[in-house]
C-alpha cells in the first residue's frame, strides 16, 4: 500500500549506536515526560548506516530545549506502508519487514529520506519506507 505523508514536526534523541541503541533512545525521550497518554511516537532510520532517532510530535506548550531534546521534521511525501502487528512481543522482526517492503517496492525506494516507524499502539507499528512516485 501507498500514501502520502505531510511533513511531522518532532522532538528527538538520536541513538548514539544506531537501531541497537534504540531502546535507549525510547526511554531518555518517554522519561521527559509525566505521561505519555495521546503522545504520538515514531522512529527514523536513515539507511544504511544513517542516525536513528526516536522522535515524538511537538504539542502546544512542550519546551524541547528545557526537555534536552532536539527538533527536527519527519519529510513528507510518497511512502510505501506496512503494519507489524504485536511488535512489542518481537521487536527483532522490524527489519525483516522493512526489507519486504524493500524488495516488493524495488526500483522505487528514495534514499534521500529516512525510513519511518510509527508506534500507533503497543500491538501496531506502521512502517513507512520512502518511495518515489511513478511518473
Amino acid at each position: 500500500m501507498e500514501i502520502s505523508l505531510e511533513p511531522i514536526q518532532v522532538m528527538f534523541v538520536e541513538a548514539p549506536n544506531g537501531p541497537e541503541g534504540s531502546g535507549e533512545a525510547f526511554n531518555r525521550l518517554e522519561a521527559g515526560f509525566t505521561s505519555l497518554k495521546g503522545r504520538k511516537f515514531y522512529a527514523t532510520f536513515q539507511y544504511p548506516d544513517g542516525p536513528y532517532r526516536a522522535c515524538v510530535v511537538i504539542e502546544t506548550g512542550d519546551d524541547p530545549e528545557k526537555l534536552g531534546f532536539e527538533i527536527g521534521v519527519i519529510p513528507g511525501g510518497r511512502y510505501a506502508r506496512g503494519k507489524l502487528e504485536n511488535w512489542s512481543e518481537r521487536p527483532w522482526e522490524i527489519p525483516a519487514a522493512f526489507t519486504k517492503l524493500s524488495e516488493e517496492f524495488r526500483g522505487r525506494i528514495d534514499p534521500s529520506r529516512p525510513s519511518i516507524e510509527f508506534y500507533k499502539s503497543q500491538k501496531e507499528l506502521i512502517l513507512m519506507l520512502p518511495i518515489r512516485s511513478i511518473v
